[in-house]
């Protein structure tokens, strides 16, 4: 009987390698202390990936490899997969630039070296690749509560019993969300997760839960990304915002609705001309008297806002201060209440002047939901809108930046998902499809396939969960946007090598795959650009807390 992988190799030496490889990674950060952002963009694009490569090794570490012993020896020899590589990676990526990372041969580490080239064999991640399909691609056993565990049961079987069916469907004809989908969604309380159980939600009043946020979005999101995993994500930032920055009236006002589902939410930050730079928001907010009741109005214009036309509710990000330095302090946030349509183009006027237009962009996945461009011509909104009163004014950015770390671990979790649809497709086939009198599943080759693809899945998954729990215990904004960058890059990849596995059936619109690679590619730009998230967030921390290097 042949020996395992995790047999031949300990989690001992993974744990030392990652170890090597994270003083590899500080002794290339101080090779860049002192520098700006903007003047070391490449070298900084490059250590946050290598960054939140290490910290999902770590995740994967610390996950564990408990449950019974044949799950525990797959996750042992998955867990070394993801260190493996992610110690290669990082190598390789400061070897492209030695001396902008001021690395040479003698800091590479001799141990971890021969733990890379031990575990990355041929043969080794062949033997992986074979476990992979001897388990028919079923993951190491999670670690969950019973609640956690009862959630993800639930929510797999409503996607794949109600979201699945309808998702190709969805896809071809760019068709809005079923409303079966919606109606099961309310069913299930899936637009409460994020609204506390005073105001109707399903989230405890004394604590977080993003996990079971996470839980949730990733299996969606496994039926259908744009049908379903992203439907909870703008009443989480509405949730959020009203939670921490509105009044009580304001909580108890919206909050059930956001809630109930009904009516449904949508989030307008983005600008034409701003993209991710959301202190650049232009939108103007003026304030204004009509028939006798002070309040705002709203002049300019939005875009890539989703579900805008279908939405009751609509938090807006605009400029109320024209004058105020930093600029991000001249922002609030406000709520519009409008009427919902599935029309791709809708006009509405407010009940004390001014209109809202809206009209869908059309794209090339990612559909169910439909994007909008919108435009505020001197629309009016009572003073009751503005999130938080008067003491809500100028804190817009920074109840937005919080809503925006939620939503970037939703995004993790729906990369997670929509990597597991694509991987069970790919296994599948591989298993069916013979060429030259042989699976395509038994060639090395797609041996390593398999074997990469599950160790990319797991080690994005047990980051999000890691990311999750650090932002239930009120920290992990940073995580999540290590694990944004990550999950949605690795998504690219694997729905990528899924589609390659089916050769040209991959590529036939008949096929799900190729509805997963037009999906993932949207996961990089939204919720953050990844050049914003690796160079203005993680490469502004990376920088700011580097020891210059000895």
């Amino acid at each position: 009987m042949r020996p395992t992988v995790c047999r031949i190799i300990g989690v001992e030496q993974a744990h030392q390698a990652i170890d090597a490889a994270a003083s590899l990674f500080e002794h290339a950060r101080g090779h860049l202390a002192g520098r700006d952002v903007d003047g070391a963009q490449m070298e900084v694009f490059e250590l946050a990936f290598g960054w939140a490569e290490l910290e999902a090794a770590r995740a994967t570490l610390d996950a564990g490899s408990g449950g019974p012993a044949a799950d525990a020896a797959y996750a042992g020899a998955v867990t070394a997969h993801c260190c493996a590589r992610a110690v290669a990676t990082l190598r390789a990526r400061l070897r492209a630039r030695p001396s902008a990372f001021g690395v040479a041969d003698r800091h590479i580490d001799g141990e971890s070296a021969r733990f890379v080239d031990a575990t990355l064999a041929p043969p080794r991640v062949a033997e992986l690749g074979e476990m992979v399909r001897r388990r028919q691609g079923r993951a190491p056993e999670d670690a969950l509560t019973a609640d956690h565990a009862l959630m993800r049961e639930t929510f797999r079987r409503f996607a794949e019993e109600r979201v699945a069916p309808l998702a190709a469907d969805t896809h071809r004809r760019d068709a809005i969300v079923p409303e079966s989908i919606l109606r099961g969604m309310r069913e299930l309380g899936c637009f409460g997760l994020s609204v506390p159980a005073r105001y109707g939600g399903l989230k405890p009043d004394d604590h977080e839960d993003s996990l079971g946020m996470v839980i949730v979005t990733e299996e969606l999101s496994r039926g259908s990304l744009g049908a379903a995993g992203s439907l909870i994500t703008r009443p989480e930032i509405m949730a959020r915002a009203l939670i921490d920055g509105g009044t009580e009236d304001q909580k108890t006002r919206w909050l059930p609705g956001v809630a109930a589902g009904d009516p449904l939410v949508a989030v307008a930050v983005t600008e034409p001309a701003t993209g991710s730079d959301v202190a650049a928001v232009a939108l103007r907010a003026t304030p204004a008297t009509r028939q006798g009741e002070p309040g705002w109005v709203l002049n300019g214009a939005k875009t890539w806002c989703t579900l805008a036309g279908k939405a009751g509710l609509m938090l807006v990000l605009a400029r109320s201060d024209l004058d105020a330095r930093p600029r991000h302090r001249g922002l609030s946030l406000f709520v519009v209440e409008k009427a919902g349509t599935d029309a791709r183009e809708f006009t509405h006027r407010g009940p004390r002047g001014g209109v809202l237009t809206g009209r869908a962009i059309p794209t090339i996945g990612y559909r169910g939901m439909h994007s909008f461009d919108l435009f505020f011509d001197d629309y009016f909104l009572p003073r009751s809108a503005l999130v938080g009163g008067e003491a809500g004014r100028g804190r817009g950015f920074y109840h937005t930046m919080r809503g925006f770390a939620a939503g970037r671990l939703q995004t993790a979790a729906r990369a997670c998902g929509l990597m597991r649809a694509a991987f069970e497709q790919a296994l599948a086939y591989a298993e069916h499809r013979v060429v030259f009198e042989r699976p395509v599943a038994s060639y090395p080759l797609t041996l390593q396939k398999l074997a990469d693809m599950a160790a990319t899945i797991h080690a994005c998954q047990r980051f999000t969960y890691a990311a999750a729990a650090e932002m239930d215990r009120g920290d992990g904004q940073l995580q999540a946007s290590l694990v944004k960058l990550l999950s949605c890059r690795a998504a690219e990849w694997l729905t990528r090598e899924a589609m390659q596995i089916h050769g040209g059936m991959g590529y036939a619109e008949e096929t799900d795959v190729s509805r997963y690679f037009l999906d993932a590619r949207v996961l990089s730009i939204f919720e953050g650009a990844e050049e914003t998230l690796a160079l203005k967030v993680v490469g502004k921390a990376l920088l700011e807390t580097a020891t210059p290097a000895s």
